[in-house]
C-alpha cells in the first residue's frame, strides 16, 4: 500500500499529556497550550477529559478549560468521555468531537476502569446513543493493543476484536495504542496485518508510546500501510497513571520532523510548534523530551 502524501497529527498532550502531571497545571496555562498549538496549524486537539475527577484531579477543570478556548474554524476540540455524565459535560462545554476508551487487555481493563473489556464496551453504549442524537462523531481507543503491564504479549486478535466492537457501536475511527510502549515495526506489521482485514486503513490511526525508543519506527511502519493518523503529544508529554515506569506519547515535533523530511504534508509549522512546546515544558519546570525541540534549541 502506497505512503500517505497527507497525516493528519491528533494533539493529545492537553490531555494525554497532562493528566499524568503531579503538579496542577492552572487552567489559564491549559488554555495557552491549546491555544498556541492551533496558532502552530494542529487541526485535531485534545482539550481535555471529562472523567472523574477522583480518578484524574488534573482534568478536573476542563469545563473551565474549553470555556476559555479562543476555537478556531476548522480546528476540532476534542474530549475523552468514559460514560454519559462525562458525555453530557462535553456537550455543555462545546467540545466538537468526543472519545471513549477500551483495552485490549483483560488486565489493563480492570486496573484502569475497574471492570471486564465486555463491560467496558456496554458502558459505552449510552454515549454512543448521546452522541447519535447531538451528531457527535466519537473516535474510539484501544489500549495495549501490543503489550499490557499485567497480561504481558496481546494477541492481535483481542486488537481486532475490541476494535471491531467500537466500529459496530459507532465509532467513526480507532486508535491503536501502544501505552506501554513496548511495540517494534514487527509488533505493528503483524497487528496491521490483522487489521486491515477487516478495517480500511483510512479508519485507523496508531497511538505510539515511546519508552523503548521505537515509536518512530513504528509510526514510519505503520504509514507503509497507509495509516494516515497519528496521535502524538506536544514535547513528549505524558504517561500513564496506569502503565508505570511507561514514558510520554512520541513528541509531535518529532513526528513532524519526519513527515516533513519524508514529503509528508501536515499543515503545522514546526518552529511554531516547538514554540508551543517549550513554554508549557517552562510552566512545568521539566527538560523537553522532543529530540527535535532539543536539536533545535542547540542550534543543531
Amino acid at each position: 500500500m502506497a505512503t500517505p502524501q497527507t497525516v493528519k497529527l491528533v494533539e493529545v498532550g492537553p490531555r494525554d499529556g497532562l493528566q499524568n502531571e503531579s503538579a496542577t497545571v492552572s487552567t489559564a496555562d491549559k488554555i495557552s497550550l491549546i491555544n498556541n498549538l492551533a496558532a502552530a496549524g494542529v487541526s485535531y486537539i485534545e482539550a481535555g477529559s471529562f472523567v472523574s475527577p477522583r480518578s484524574v484531579p488534573q482534568m478536573a477543570d476542563s469545563d473551565q478549560v474549553f470555556a476559555g478556548l479562543s476555537f478556531q474554524s476548522g480546528i476540532t476540540y476534542a474530549a475523552l468521555t468514559p460514560n454519559l455524565k462525562g458525555f453530557e459535560r462535553a456537550v455543555q462545554a462545546g467540545a466538537t468531537e468526543v472519545a471513549v476508551f477500551a483495552s485490549a487487555s483483560e488486565g489493563f481493563s480492570q486496573k484502569n476502569i475497574n471492570c471486564s473489556v465486555a463491560d467496558s464496551l456496554i458502558r459505552f453504549q449510552p454515549v454512543m446513543d448521546a452522541a447519535r442524537e447531538h451528531k457527535m462523531a466519537v473516535r474510539g481507543y484501544v489500549s495495549c493493543v501490543v503489550g499490557c503491564p499485567y497480561d504481558g504479549e496481546v494477541a492481535p486478535s483481542q486488537t481486532r476484536s475490541v476494535s471491531q466492537a467500537l466500529f459496530e457501536m459507532g465509532c467513526y475511527e480507532v486508535s491503536l495504542g501502544d501505552t506501554i510502549g513496548v511495540g517494534t515495526p514487527g509488533h505493528f506489521k503483524r497487528l496491521l496485518d490483522h487489521m486491515l482485514v477487516d478495517s480500511p486503513a483510512d479508519k485507523l490511526a496508531v497511538h505510539c508510546h515511546d519508552t523503548y525508543g521505537q515509536a518512530l519506527a513504528n509510526i514510519l511502519a505503520s504509514l507503509e500501510y497507509g495509516i494516515a493518523t497519528v496521535d502524538a503529544s506536544v514535547a513528549g508529554l505524558g504517561g500513564c497513571p496506569y502503565a508505570l515506569n511507561a514514558t510520554g506519547n512520541v513528541a509531535t515535533e518529532d513526528v513532524v520532523y519526519m513527515l516533513h523530511g519524508m514529503g509528508i504534508s501536515t499543515g503545522i509549522n514546526l518552529e511554531k510548534l516547538i514554540a508551543a512546546g517549550q513554554s508549557i515544558c517552562a510552566v512545568l519546570g521539566k527538560p523537553n523530551s522532543s529530540r527535535v525541540a532539543r536539536a533545535k534549541g542547540a542550534g543543531l
